[in-house]
């Protein structure tokens, strides 16, 4: 599913326009966006929790040249998904 099957699915469940279905879905992205940019955490009981990890600096090669080279330090999104999320999955699979 893409962002605009989402928004189209959120206006049939929520009897909205597609217009406002299109705000709604953006402020959620959003908020996540920018509480993960501030190294927040958004929880979403029964669905999941978006939260930022450090990874640390590491060595590695360069894929050309051989040559070893230093990979910086960078944060991370991370996805955590819930238990009931994980019920839905298995739900599914069988």
């Amino acid at each position: 599913m893409n962002k605009t099957e989402l928004v189209n699915f959120v206006a049939s469940e929520a009897n909205l326009s597609q217009a406002d279905a299109q705000r709604a879905v953006n402020a959620l992205l959003q908020t996540i966006e920018e509480t993960l940019g501030k190294k927040g955490t958004v929880n979403l009981v029964g669905f999941g929790s978006f939260s930022v990890q450090n990874r640390s600096a590491r060595s590695g090669r360069h894929p050309r040249t051989g040559e070893t080279i230093t990979i910086p330090a960078t944060n991370v999104p991370i996805f955590k998904p819930g238990k009931a999320l994980k019920e839905a999955v298995q739900k599914r699979k069988r």
